[in-house]
């Protein structure tokens, strides 16, 4: 005879019924061989059974999977047999560890003695340590499977559903643990696999998105189990170029190369142009954020799933392998990243386990005012340590798993203060930001960390021991508003040349690679702004004045302190303005093949290609000419100094040419037109004024030792050297 005790012991949330014995007891003599059966789906993670008896009883305890046990043959045995009370646990770190199946347990006692016996499946956390989906095990050795923890403080109960277990809301509960997360072990659970959770809480039952998936189906739907290490990386050695080697070239995937009225470019339309790219030599994309969002078009800034990267634009798969093929190329990715607000639509993250407070979103969230920002009430809550985890783990993603060669913050003001930089600082957001950038820093140190900050401030730059925040550059506004300004204005007169000698000399912490400098980005060219060519003159950007203007701020890009960038088309004169549904005309590369072959020479000085510029890419810089009333300017660059290193840049930023205009000179000896900006080559309409090699003259000028007399054309650039 045997009774029935309560499943009282553990985390009680699936039990079974005793079954029946599987064949009457089996007489050996004065003993008896009980035999029961428990079956075990993949989502079950533990076995307990337990028996109680008489003092002075004598049952022994046995588990064997597969088949009934027998005194000669089974998997467990309860570590004291013939005690009173006896138990045995099998779970995925037990030897043999648990499989699916049926599980059969066996009571051998002697005859006549009665005994208690409970057996249950029970849930248990996770064995493993990761937040999210994570794969552990092998496969070829039967002991793998997922595991998931997911941060959801007031959820009464989580459960995990999904094709595995028919979409139950019920059948696969996860263990609550300390911090509010919740966690279980999946096995035989792999790549690829849909799931959501099931979240019971006090404003009802939610269904989730994990918001660690790697991959969801679109925006609204199922998250999916990734594996990481699935990715072919190999291929030909890569570094990183150096900050003073870098010239970026940021890209929106969806219009870069997109098939007109197709639809949207993804991951694999561009790779046909990675080769393009690198002959203009370009050797860093930055591409504007492709983590998933809502529907099928966006500039990328309104984040659905933070860890997942947009389906439309072909996934992690093709994420990956536009890292790859453009690292064989030479080519490093920088990531546009959002930690300032996310969503605010179609969004799991709002109300994750449906707290919130003064109608705010929620855990993840700051729940007051500081929630709020020009894309909606969704400011991460800094102060929490979960989130912040969420967020240095999200950034360190990127880097370790994905292969991307550095970070673009987007609008870091909105992260350590309110109101975008007119409200309270957030000592928290500033701290975050420590944080990141020094485990960058330890872990990857050639990876660069850029801050859209956009408020002249050398804290951003400065080192986090000495207070800053650490990032290694940030966009400048000091260059881009004066000199889009002066190169927009109508009239001569207008343009400002002591401006513009601020915008060419400024560094941040005396270091000239802690900038980028552009005329062109996505901020600058939308709302209510439009490509530089189209600023200059509307409805006519292909005008010799957009032409001869733009191509001067292209100059002032590549030959000023910082590290120089380009927003896609800007170098065969894209005109309008940009709009996530208005792909790249890419026909205008054949109408205006001499201004890539500008911006293609430009940037080779800037990277010193040839040998005959290293001053472009050192640290040091002295406007040494300015002419406000004849709208002429001139500075020297130089790294260590000499031959092949000092460079004199002369920009004319008036329709007026000069047949001979005198300019300092640093050192003696002749100095070599390098560049001629209004050469005949780049475009038929140019003046291809002609600018000859200067001999240097004793005599100085300018506050240098020696001067020369330059002919230049109208918006026009020289760049000189020895």
């Amino acid at each position: 005879m045997f009774g029935l005790l309560p499943p009282l012991l553990g985390l009680l949330l699936q039990t079974t019924q005793v079954s029946p014995p599987t064949q009457p007891p089996v007489a050996a003599g004065l003993w008896k061989f009980d035999r029961f059966t428990l079956p075990v789906a993949d989502w079950n993670p533990q076995i307990r059974v337990k028996i109680t008896e008489q003092i002075g009883d004598k049952a022994d305890l046995y588990v064997r999977h597969g088949q009934p046990p027998t005194l000669t043959d089974w998997d467990f045995q309860a570590a004291n047999p013939g005690t009173s009370n006896e138990e045995i646990i099998v779970n995925s770190t037990s030897a043999p560890a648990l499989v699916s199946g049926t599980w059969h347990i066996g009571v051998w006692r002697p005859n006549g003695t009665s005994y208690g016996i409970n057996y249950w499946l029970e849930t248990i956390p996770s064995a493993h340590s990761a937040m999210g989906p994570e794969i552990f095990g092998d496969a070829t050795a039967g002991n793998n499977g997922t595991s998931f923890r997911v941060w959801a403080p007031h959820a009464s109960t989580v459960h995990l559903a999904g094709p595995f277990n028919n979409w139950s809301a019920s059948a696969s509960p996860l263990a609550p643990e300390g911090g509010g997360n919740w966690s279980l072990d999946v096995r035989n659970l792999g790549h690829g696999e849909p799931f959501r959770y099931m979240l019971g809480t006090a404003q009802g039952t939610l269904w989730k998105q994990d918001p660690r998936a790697r991959a969801v189906t679109d925006s609204a739907g199922d998250s999916l189990v990734v594996d990481p290490n699935l990715f072919d990386w190999s291929g030909p050695p890569f570094s990183t170029p150096a900050w003073d080697e870098m010239v970026i070239y940021e890209m929106h995937v969806g219009t870069f190369n997109a098939p007109w009225g197709v639809g949207s470019g993804k991951f694999d339309t561009v790779l046909p142009k990675l080769d393009y790219l690198a002959d203009l030599g370009i050797n860093v994309i930055q591409l504007m954020p492709v983590c998933e969002f809502p529907g099928n078009r966006s500039w990328g800034y309104n984040y659905s799933a933070p860890f997942a990267v947009e389906e439309s634009y072909g996934g992690l798969e093709g994420l990956k392998n536009l890292v790859k093929e453009a690292h064989a190329r030479g080519i490093a990715v920088v990531l546009d990243v959002l930690y300032n607000h996310w969503g605010p639509i179609e969004m799991d993250l709002w109300k994750f386990d449906g707290w919130s407070e003064n109608g705010f979103g929620g855990i993840y969230f700051y729940n007051d005012a500081r929630a709020v920002t020009m894309w909606g009430d969704t400011r991460p809550d800094y102060r929490q340590g979960p989130v912040r985890q969420y967020i240095r783990d999200n950034a360190m993603m990127w880097l370790e798993e994905n292969w991307i060669d550095g970070l673009r913050w987007d609008s870091t003001v909105n992260i350590r203060s309110l109101d975008n930089g007119f409200g309270a600082e957030l000592p928290e957001g500033w701290s975050l930001m420590q944080w990141i950038n020094d485990e960058i820093d330890a872990s990857q140190g050639w990876k660069i960390s850029i801050a859209e900050d956009m408020w002249v401030n050398d804290w951003i730059t400065k080192p986090t021991g000495a207070g800053g925040a650490g990032f290694d550059s940030q966009w400048d506004s000091v260059f881009v508003h004066p000199v889009r300004g002066n190169l927009i204005a109508a009239a001569d007169a207008s343009r400002d040349m002591w401006a513009i000698k601020q915008s060419i000399e400024k560094r941040y912490n005396s270091q000239a690679m802690q900038r980028v400098i552009f005329t062109e980005s996505h901020d600058e060219v939308a709302n209510g702004s439009m490509r530089l060519p189209e600023e200059i003159w509307p409805g006519n950007a292909d005008s010799w004045y957009s032409k001869k203007r733009s191509t001067l701020g292209a100059a002032l890009v590549m030959t000023s302190p910082g590290i120089p960038m380009l927003f896609q088309g800007q170098e065969f004169l894209e005109d309008g303005w940009f709009s996530d549904t208005d792909p790249l005309d890419w026909s205008k590369l054949n109408l205006f093949p001499g201004i890539r072959d500008l911006y293609r020479d430009l940037i080779r000085l800037r990277r010193n290609l040839d040998g005959v510029s290293a001053g472009l890419r050192g640290n040091e810089r002295n406007v040494y000419h300015v002419n406000n009333n004849d709208k002429v300017l001139a500075f020297h660059r130089w790294d260590q100094g000499g031959s092949g290193d000092d460079v004199v840049v002369v920009a004319n930023f008036s329709n007026t040419a000069w047949p001979s205009y005198t300019i300092g000179l640093p050192r003696d000896g002749t100095w070599k037109v390098r560049l001629n900006s209004d050469w005949q080559g780049y475009d038929p309409s140019f003046g291809n004024h002609p600018s000859n090699d200067i001999p240097a003259q004793s005599g100085g000028r300018d506050g240098l030792p020696y001067r020369g007399d330059i002919s230049i054309g109208p918006y026009t650039a020289i760049v000189l050297s020895q």
